[in-house]
């Protein structure tokens, strides 16, 4: 049976309509990245409001696939054990700073890190906890390495006692 134009423009335009669906989902399976429970630190007299990565799926992802923060909001990753933790930025677009966080809250290190880099950025000793803001929170108020933050629910009043 002899194919005519009209039916070879037909078979194109089908193909380019399911070629554009394919990609429209694929861009949108990546996408999602839904909002977490939040708790709330002191810094100084600054008030943080921080997402709790608390699970490894949801540690995983942070931020990735995120385009802005909000005022005074960030993401508090929790580890179960104390450990040299690193991060890195691979499909983040949101240029952050990291403050890595001893157990009673005090910052060990603040590092500022680029949208989409594979570079990682650690912590200087163990720690349990890693707050990201927007890149130059911190430097902006003054807030810096051996300094406090504050949350009676997960910072230790006193540091842990080391065998």
């Amino acid at each position: 049976m002899p194919t005519t134009a009209r039916s070879r423009t037909m078979v194109r335009n089908w193909l380019s309509g399911c070629a554009l669906t394919i990609c429209a989902i694929v861009a949108h399976a990546q996408v999602p990245n839904p909002r977490l429970p939040t708790v709330e630190m002191e810094a100084g007299i600054h008030l943080i409001r921080a997402e709790v990565a608390a699970a490894p799926a949801t540690r995983a992802t942070g931020l990735m696939y995120r385009d802005a923060l909000g005022r005074n909001e960030g993401m508090l990753f929790v580890f179960n054990e104390r450990g040299r933790e690193c991060f890195w930025m691979k499909n983040t677009r949101i240029p952050l700073s990291i403050a890595f966080l001893a157990d009673d809250g005090r910052i060990v290190n603040i590092a500022d890190m680029a949208p989409h880099a594979e570079t990682s950025h650690c912590s200087l000793e163990p720690v349990r906890y890693a707050l990201e803001m927007e890149k130059g929170w911190f430097a902006k108020r003054g807030i810096a390495a051996g300094q406090r933050l504050r949350n009676p629910r997960l910072f230790a009043t006193k540091p842990p006692v080391r065998p």
